[in-house]
């Protein structure tokens, strides 16, 4: 991926969740859009009214302490004071990248884009590797897990040892648990960041569909916190955020019954997608991975129906798909899906019982 240009580091365009682009693709397919390109939860937290405050006044220090608080509750870390909130992770990419000199960077891929042009903005120069094993010659190692967009899992001791042996060099290991909210949790790194030479990202939005809160953590040694803190300065989160933060949080019971609905969900595009012969490689509850020759005609086919994948420019084979959000979600997709299957397989391949 090139991202210097003329000095400067190239904004990355090729994402997820934008229906500017799908419109520009497919300006006479059928309205509404399903948007499927994202893996973000089609069933968010419930909606309530906000206190006048939350809008009206500046955000208090003790109500970001509680969120904190119930942050290092659900995610396991060890207190509040290893907490950082910020408006999205997407903010705290370039700053948790200068946390080490700039020096070799190496994004674990294929993945999120942003984690390459964030350690750029940072100074380092940049690798995308395959093997995890070439993340030990990196100043700033980067791993998503599970990971965006094929779900793959590292294992947590495979991913403290490479902590320690960065740390012991004065580098960093970044892993972002954007997804482990319906990940395994005993792969999960949030409580081993006392130590140092870690830091964990976790995405609020996405699990608890609000995306468009703004709303993420980082998770750190307490001093390294506190200085990424500090360059976020005061009031970074605003006063809905925090308030749905806190609400969505401490709601362990909707979690639970959320997680149990997303795996149900999941299963069913399994199905419906194999009755087509379309094969699931990998994803998690929030998303499903498609790899297959056929994935570009699928794309196109879809997108004329109003209905968006997300595709990927570093290979023509993959596609990521998130959830339907209604039976009449679920009805379009699987018309479109027989009309596809219709026009591109053998006649007696794919069929239905």
């Amino acid at each position: 991926m090139e991202l210097a240009i003329a000095g400067e580091v190239a904004a990355v365009t090729d994402h997820g969740g934008s229906l500017d682009r799908a419109r520009a693709l497919f300006p006479q397919a059928p309205l509404p859009w399903i948007d499927l390109s994202t893996g973000i939860n089609p069933h968010s937290y419930p909606l309530f009214d906000l206190p006048a405050t939350a809008l009206s006044r500046l955000p208090e220090p003790a109500r970001l302490r509680e969120l904190t608080g119930l942050a290092a509750e659900v995610y396991g870390a060890p207190s509040a004071d290893n907490v950082v909130a910020a408006p999205g992770t997407q903010i705290l990419l370039p700053r948790v990248a200068a946390l080490v000199r700039p020096g070799r960077a190496a994004v674990l891929g294929p993945t999120y884009a942003e984690h390459a042009r964030a350690a750029a903005l940072a100074g380092h120069v940049v690798d995308e590797v395959r093997d995890f094993a070439a993340l030990y010659d990196a100043d700033l190692a980067i791993v998503v897990n599970p990971n965006n967009p094929d779900g793959r899992i590292v294992e947590r001791e495979m991913l403290l040892d490479l902590a320690w042996h960065l740390r012991a060099k004065g580098g960093l290991l970044v892993v972002d648990e954007a997804f482990m909210d319906v990940g395994p949790q005993a792969e999960r790194m949030d409580g081993d960041v006392s130590g140092g030479g870690l830091v964990v990202l976790r995405s609020f939005g996405k699990f608890f569909g609000l995306a468009g809160l703004r709303l993420g953590f980082a998770i750190a040694a307490a001093p390294v916190a506190t200085a990424l803190e500090a360059r976020l300065g005061p009031w970074a989160v605003a006063g809905p955020a925090l308030e749905y933060g806190i609400k969505a949080l401490g709601d362990r019971d909707w979690q639970e019954a959320t997680r149990r609905r997303l795996q149900d969900a999941a299963a069913r595009l399994d199905a419906l997608l194999a009755g087509f012969s379309i094969p699931v490689g990998g994803g998690t509850s929030l998303f499903r991975f498609i790899n297959m020759p056929d994935a570009k005609s699928l794309y196109l086919e879809l997108g004329t129906q109003g209905i968006v994948l997300r595709n990927f420019i570093w290979d023509n084979s993959a596609l990521r798909i998130g959830l339907p959000g209604s039976e009449d979600e679920w009805r379009r997709l699987e018309a479109a899906l027989a009309g596809w299957a219709k026009r591109n397989m053998p006649i007696d391949a794919g069929a239905r019982s």
